[in-house]
């Protein structure tokens, strides 16, 4: 309890610090559509870092991305690591959105909730447990420069794989919900692109002649479709049509897009071998179809020692009377996947809490930066109970 004090103590003193930091990252540009402002805050949060004691690494990630920051404290500490992960990139709006407090006490800005705000309390973790010498186990940073393009192109999924190996436990800063709820799993995601060539004739004189692209498509997208499986999570939608030149002439390409979403790997597996077999099958002789997946998020599936570290926390934040704590499950994608795949127990959602990522109207709750801090310091000074249940 006198530890729980302590923390407490610490973060009410650091707050208007903490609420200026979270200012000057909001107000420095980091668009993951422009790598040259994105590395600007990657050296920016190097300089900081290492102004606490965090030993810092920049790696490329090859194509063209911004690189990925990692950070070690405690580096010379045998116990396994445990990580703080998420992204310093931004999408990109149109206007201007600096940092601000508006009239009812919420942040409001560009990246405050998406992900400033997580950045700041893993910092802030550490400078906490710093102040109290608390040196149980190592904690590392994982901070990437490019989710927001979902790392295509890239190496991006085996660099935090690989420094995610061996790890005890993860805490990815993604933005935190209004409800409170951790967030165990969401699902994957990729883009399927079909293209069919048919053969253009005139739709009058030379009707038999022409082959069509769009009602190849047709035939397709119904097959398509029929693979969304809502009893698994799954679903697979045709977004983009694009085909035909004009009103009278058969159309002799057509191209479309699908979106395809995913909660285990399995049922990505399962919908991309479909594809190929919808491209190889012709409704209609003579047209021929080439299809491409990429896939731009894999899915953060929910494991059982996922769901026990959620378990944990949310324990702790009963203990420390920081609020009740439910898991949930979302759509939108995260690199809590990939720490799952590395076999580390991870819990995503963990950075401030608000609403309307990637909108003007995004905000966050000012409130949930300290509250956060406070939780996630507490688990970590609790992080051994944590350790002996799953046996690590």
């Amino acid at each position: 309890m006198e530890k729980i004090q302590e923390i407490k103590q610490y973060v009410n003193m650091h707050r208007v610090e903490m609420l200026e930091l979270w200012e000057d990252l909001v107000n420095t540009a980091s668009q993951a559509r422009n790598p040259d402002a994105a590395r600007k805050m990657c050296n920016k949060l190097k300089n900081i870092f290492e102004q606490n004691r965090i030993k810092c690494n920049i790696i490329d990630v090859g194509g063209g991305n911004a690189p990925a920051l990692v950070g070690i404290w405690g580096e010379e500490r045998i116990g396994k690591p445990v990580i703080f992960s998420g992204h310093y990139d931004t999408v990109s709006l149109p206007g201007d959105h600096p940092f601000r407090i508006d009239e009812i006490g919420n942040a409001r800005g560009l990246a405050c909730l998406d992900m400033k705000g997580g950045i700041v309390i893993a910092l802030y973790v550490v400078k906490a447990l710093q102040s109290i010498g608390w040196d149980e186990h190592p904690v590392k940073f994982v901070f990437l420069g490019d989710e927001e393009k979902g790392h295509l192109g890239a190496d991006t999924p085996e660099i935090i794989m690989k420094q995610a190996a061996n790890a005890l436990c993860a805490f990815n800063m993604e933005t935190g919900l209004v409800s409170n709820a951790i967030c165990v799993g969401r699902k994957g995601g990729g883009v399927g692109t079909f293209t069919v060539n048919g053969v253009g004739a005139h739709s009058g004189n030379d009707y038999l002649k022409g082959r069509n692209a769009i009602g190849e498509i047709a035939y397709k997208i119904l097959d398509l479709h029929s693979l969304t499986d809502l009893d698994k999570g799954t679903t697979v939608s045709v977004t983009i049509i694009e085909g035909g030149t004009v009103p009278n002439g058969i159309p002799p390409k057509c191209r479309i897009d699908v979106d395809v979403r995913y909660e285990i790997v399995s049922e990505r597996n399962r919908v991309v071998d479909a594809f190929r077999k919808i491209a190889e099958k012709n409704y209609i002789d003579g047209c021929m179809t080439t299809f491409e997946y990429h896939e731009y998020m894999a899915p953060f599936e929910t494991t059982i020692q996922g769901e026990k570290f959620a378990d944990f926390v949310c324990n702790i934040s009963e203990k420390c009377g920081l609020g009740t704590m439910k898991k949930t499950r979302l759509g939108g994608g995260s690199d809590a996947s990939y720490l799952t795949m590395a076999g580390v127990p991870t819990i995503c959602s963990m950075g401030v809490r608000g609403e309307f990522n990637h909108t003007d109207k995004e905000y966050a709750i000012v409130e949930s930066l300290y509250e956060r801090t406070e939780l996630l310091t507490n688990v970590m000074l609790h992080i051994y109970e944590f350790e002996a249940f799953i046996g690590a």
